[in-house]
């Protein structure tokens, strides 16, 4: 990624340099600038996001460049928020997508969750990482809170997604709770205040979805940052 477009203060030039390595885009990039100065001069750690749904035993080769990207933050003093879906995990794959994506009970759940633990601080720095579960905020929402957090989405936006957008198109059907994934995945971003948001291509989208459920909550909109996928692997 390149910076031509604007400057880069010189006292986050190294950091700015260190964090973009690698990184396909950065959405918006001019935010990332602002967040990294405010950072520096108040001496308060941005909070870095990566959520995984602990859907399989391991963790895949692909997850390797979002925790190194991770473990850049956590070297220049940021804090990692890992989130476990263990909730979007027992509720699978809304979209049919992948048939590897199938909803779990808990106990295969958390059993999962620790073997991912294990493998991300082979990496990441424990003393550096929050660990978090999607779960805790989750589970406790009534049917009236899914209604108020639908409502901040329209019909129109979800079909800017590609995958809505093509089956649209062709007359394919779309189920309406389809759309509960990006917002659920979004508001993690809101429960956990996240400042950054680490995602492949493929969930360039989401990441958008949890910065305007942010701003509609009244926080600064999580920055995007989109990494490349390893042939093979999704994330």
């Amino acid at each position: 990624m390149t910076s031509e477009s604007f400057q880069i203060p010189a006292e986050i030039r190294a950091d700015w340099d260190a964090i973009t390595s690698g990184a396909v885009d950065v959405l918006p990039a001019e935010e990332l600038v602002s967040k990294l100065l405010r950072s520096k001069k108040e001496n308060r750690p941005l909070r870095i996001k990566l959520g995984a749904d602990p859907s399989a035993p391991d963790l895949h080769l692909g997850h390797t460049v979002q925790l190194n990207k991770l473990r850049q933050f956590q070297d220049l003093g940021h804090t990692v928020v890992f989130i476990i879906g263990d909730f979007t995990a027992r509720i699978g794959d809304p979209t049919g997508k992948s048939e590897t994506r199938k909803a779990l009970g808990a106990e295969e759940v958390n059993a999962n969750a620790q073997t991912y633990l294990d493998q991300i601080f082979k990496i990441l720095d424990p003393n550096k990482t929050e660990v978090v579960r999607n779960g805790d905020w989750l589970d406790p929402m009534r049917f009236a809170d899914v209604v108020r957090l639908a409502s901040q989405y329209t019909v129109a936006r979800m079909l800017e997604r590609d995958d809505f957008a093509k089956r649209y198109a062709d007359g394919r059907p779309i189920h309406i709770h389809e759309f509960l994934y990006p917002l659920v995945q979004g508001y993690d971003s809101v429960a956990v205040r996240a400042d950054v948001e680490l995602g492949g291509i493929d969930q360039t989208y989401n990441l958008r979805v949890g910065r305007d459920l942010q701003r509609d909550a009244g926080q600064a909109g999580q920055v995007a940052m989109v990494l490349p996928l390893l042939d093979g692997f999704g994330t």
